[in-house]
């Protein structure tokens, strides 16, 4: 969400800044810390939106880890922060550990490209435009969530190679395995699709961060860049 003036009311905001509208458009991985708060407060105070409300709780406890970490007490005493508030966050925060939790034991490894092929080509096969999809992955190959980062043309021009490293970054994944369909069912690489690896991979390396594979996917087909020793 790029800086917007300052609006009392949510629904005063433009629809493509709210964030409730930005989950469904972009997907959950694409809002920031403070509009996926402000979507679990709901509703702001009389004076400031819930945008504005979650930023200002993220300020004062200095990030998410330490709003997570905080008692029902403490977050009462940040003005706009009463006991249904400081509940619903605490809960909310609670599954996402407990979920952690299971995911630790639980999570999906990758050890071929079949494997992530198979994990992805069930959503990606079907879609009418191309999307450029990071699975990200702990020091195991597990799986630890997989983040749309573009929708349209996958080439060199349009990719920015911090988009596609900025959830990686974020989430201390070690690797990443890229991937983008191709809606024609074909998954012959471009020269595009070569360029683009080239260049990801070369960032990968300054940012400590290995790029696995690149992989095309297609009508129940796909394509393994780092099989075909095609960028990399």
């Amino acid at each position: 969400m790029t800086d917007v003036p300052y609006h009392t009311s949510i629904k005063e905001m433009p629809e493509n800044d709210r964030p409730r509208e930005r989950l469904e458009f972009y997907g959950v991985s694409m809002l920031r810390e403070e509009e996926l708060l402000a979507i679990i407060l709901r509703t702001g105070t009389r004076t400031e939106n819930a945008v504005h409300l979650a930023r200002r709780l993220l300020g004062e406890f200095r990030g998410l880890a330490g709003v997570a970490s905080a008692t029902v007490q403490e977050l009462r005493r940040v003005p706009g922060i009463g006991l249904a508030k400081a509940a619903q966050v605490q809960a909310a925060l609670e599954l996402g550990k407990r979920l952690a939790a299971v995911g630790a034991v639980d999570r999906y490894q990758v050890t071929t490209p079949a494997d992530a092929a198979a994990r992805l080509m069930a959503e990606m096969q079907g879609l009418a435009q191309e999307e450029l999809r990071v699975m990200l992955l702990d020091t195991r190959h597990r799986l630890l969530r997989i983040v749309r980062v573009y929708t349209g043309n996958v080439n060199t021009s349009l990719i920015r190679v911090s988009e596609v490293f900025r959830e990686a970054i974020r989430d201390n994944a070690p690797a990443i395995i890229v991937a983008h369909n191709h809606p024609t069912g074909d998954v012959t690489p471009s020269s595009d699709d070569i360029q683009v690896t080239r260049e990801l991979v070369k960032a990968g390396e300054l940012l400590d961060i290995t790029v696995l594979d690149h992989l095309i996917i297609g009508q129940r087909r796909y394509c393994s860049m780092k099989e075909q020793g095609l960028g990399f």
